[in-house]
């Protein structure tokens, strides 16, 4: 792709490093994933209007 279409368009181009994939399924920050769980855990979502109607 050309420098000038790349500017101009308007969505990132974006190229995943498929080394990432050795990463997959794997938790790398438990600290951090214990600690989101345990404030999801205690915050309750919002009711949604029934869209029965």
């Amino acid at each position: 792709m050309r420098i000038e279409r790349i500017n101009k368009v308007k969505t990132p181009i974006v190229k995943i490093d498929k080394r990432l994939n050795k990463f997959q399924g794997q938790v790398l920050f438990p600290e951090k994933l214990e600690a989101a769980n345990k404030v999801l855990s205690k915050v309750a979502l919002p009711k949604l209007p029934d869209s029965k109607g």
